[in-house]
């Protein structure tokens, strides 16, 4: 799962007067470690729940302010956190749903010892994120990083695109699966994915003239029926995808259709791209250019220490699957949007040039773009020189 992270301000923080209990919930398979440092002080206590008691979590919680409410005379909030990882955001909604503030923490976010070898258990995990949370919790803005939780409808539109990827590699494994079994038998030109691979595989012979073995045939034609299921599921989720596009009256619900359909406007921006960039990157809200770029890991890593000075490329600690989009993005916007002010801007730098120098400028135009997308769905602003279809 990739992290999505807020821009963490001291204002994000709770009101450092009011009396709170604070819980860190590490997070396993077997058990739920909680680390827990109470208003009233002493050292960070900790309990053991089995996995997946969201209802004895909530009770031990409601338990221990109780407690902590009768001693201090006055309420207790709640506060807890835990790392984003494998069980996504299930628990923050149940936590938020019965009153408890709860914050999704980055694990890449929290700091540790490096000297050397570092000690790690889920007592040492709980009592790192009760200290990082109450660090944050004071104003402190480097403590950790707070993701963004989507809501459940942001985060169900994200599916379509992401099976489609997952079923693309799929396809891709079943072929090369297929043609390196051939290839075993000197057959090198068996394109299963051509209109009736099925009846050629019947009459197909090794290199030597020899019927393919009993054994190989069998596996090649499970090979197939298996490729062929796999395409027949792609058609189905682009043609879903390519409703939402058209804006098709029975095309499923999406709550940024408008969004992807704005940039299915644009000359060079097809079905995917636009769908892919409005689950990714354009459902939510930016401040500036910055963080949008940052987002995305598109930003610069300048490292200067004293007489060093070099730069590092970019910082690639974003949405991976938003880059990835944007620099393909890049060289096909190049091709489609010629006359563009970005094309122009990338054909003046970079001229007759090639390797590296441009590689680096098609990150750069990678990061343009994405801002000028940014402002077309945000205010309707068509970047300068962009063309529409049709």
């Amino acid at each position: 799962m990739e992290v999505r992270l807020v821009h963490n301000t001291p204002s994000a923080a709770l009101d450092s007067e009011a009396a709170q209990c604070v819980f860190a919930i590490e997070l396993s398979k077997a058990n739920w470690s909680i680390g827990v440092q109470k208003p009233t002080g002493g050292k960070i206590g900790r309990y053991v729940l089995n996995a997946g008691d969201a209802k004895g979590l909530l009770e031990l919680i409601h338990r221990i302010c109780a407690r902590e409410a009768r001693k201090l005379g006055r309420p207790v909030a709640a506060v807890s956190c835990y790392e984003a990882g494998y069980d996504g955001f299930w628990l923050h909604r149940v936590l938020e749903a019965d009153g408890v503030r709860n914050y999704v923490l980055d694990p890449a976010s929290l700091q540790v010892n490096r000297r050397a070898r570092r000690a790690k258990t889920d007592r040492i995990d709980a009592e790192r994120m009760v200290r990082a949370l109450l660090a944050y919790l004071r104003g402190d803005p480097e403590a950790c990083s707070v993701v963004r939780v989507p809501s459940v409808i942001e985060e169900d539109a994200k599916r379509l695109e992401r099976e489609r990827d997952r079923l693309i590699a799929e396809r891709i494994q079943h072929v090369n699966r297929i043609k390196g079994l051939c290839a075993l038998q000197g057959v090198y030109d068996y394109e299963p994915l051509h209109r009736g691979a099925r009846t050629r595989l019947e009459n197909l012979r090794t290199r030597d003239g020899r019927l393919l073995p009993e054994r190989l045939r069998a596996e090649l034609i499970r090979e197939l029926e298996r490729l062929e299921l796999v395409v027949k599921m792609i058609a189905v989720v682009e043609a879903e995808r390519n409703a939402i596009v058209a804006g098709e009256a029975d095309a499923p619900a999406h709550p940024h259709a408008g969004k992807v359909q704005a940039l299915a406007k644009l000359k060079g921006i097809g079905p995917g791209f636009a769908m892919g960039l409005s689950g990714e990157v354009f459902y939510r809200n930016f401040a500036n250019r910055r963080e949008l770029a940052s987002y995305v890991g598109l930003t610069p890593a300048p490292f200067r220490s004293g007489a060093v000075d070099r730069d590092q490329g970019i910082t690639k600690a974003g949405n991976a699957k938003a880059r990835s989009l944007m620099i393909e993005l890049a060289w096909m916007w190049r091709r489609h949007q010629p006359g563009s002010a970005l094309s122009g801007w990338f054909r003046e730098r970079v001229r007759d040039q090639r390797g590296r120098p441009r590689r680096i400028a098609i990150v750069a135009l990678a990061r343009k773009l994405l801002v000028a997308l940014w402002r077309y769905v945000e205010v309707g602003l068509i970047p300068s020189g962009a063309v529409l279809k049709g």
